[in-house]
Order: C-alpha cells, then sequence, then structure tokens
C-alpha cells in the first residue's frame, strides 16, 4: 500500500527553506537589546503625556490593587464621617427635644440655658 504524498510535506519542506536563519544566539540577542534597552534615554519617560505614564503605572498589579484599597478605605472613611455627623445632628434634636419636654417653658433661642442645663453635673 503505497500513500500518495502529503501536500503539508511539500507546504512545510517549502517553508523550511524560506525562512531567514535564526540569530547565532538567543542569549547574543538579548544581551544586544538589554544593552539598547539600557542606553535609551530617560529624558524619553518624560517627555510622555501624563495619561501614558498613568496608564503605564495601572498597568502593574501591584499599584491598580493599592489604589482600589485606597478608594476603598476613603469611601469607608467618608461614609463614617457622615453616618457621625448624622449621629451628631440627632443627639442635638434629642437633646432639645428632651429640654422642651422637661421645661416647657424653654425656648428654642435660648441656647445659654440649654447648654448650661447640658453641663451640668
Amino acid at each position: 500500500m503505497n500513500h500518495p504524498p502529503d501536500p503539508l510535506d511539500t507546504a512545510l519542506e517549502a517553508l523550511r527553506t524560506s525562512t531567514p536563519a535564526q540569530p547565532e544566539s538567543v542569549q547574543h540577542e538579548v544581551w544586544r537589546r538589554i544593552a539598547h534597552g539600557a542606553q535609551a534615554d530617560p529624558s524619553e519617560a518624560e517627555a510622555q503625556p501624563w495619561w501614558r505614564r498613568l496608564e503605564a503605572a495601572f498597568a502593574r498589579p501591584a499599584f491598580a490593587a493599592a489604589f482600589v484599597a485606597a478608594c476603598l478605605l476613603l469611601g469607608l472613611f467618608l461614609a463614617e464621617m457622615r453616618l457621625t455627623r448624622l449621629q451628631a445632628e440627632r443627639t442635638a434634636a434629642l437633646e432639645q427635644s428632651y429640654l422642651r419636654l422637661v421645661d416647657p417653658l424653654f425656648r428654642a433661642t435660648d441656647t445659654p440655658r440649654a447648654q448650661q442645663a447640658v453641663h451640668r453635673p
């Protein structure tokens, strides 16, 4: 049983003969690229627009994770501040209501008397 020649074999053989020669050594090419990168002008990085530098910073996973964590902490802090302010306003309203209940002659504009009543031992 003789099989006809596979067209894929002929295509692969043609590809092998038409590919350019590999560099002498991968190590040599790597060191050449490293040397070329080391000679790059540091002012090129400063010449980039600010959004490119920001994009490069966010491309690093550690920076992106730290930024997200900082945003979450800031949001939690602002929420806590808001709740503290609302609770302080509610406490002040309850104090005023209590003073009106205890002293029916208490006027809302009579704040020195209210402050004295709050600070009594």
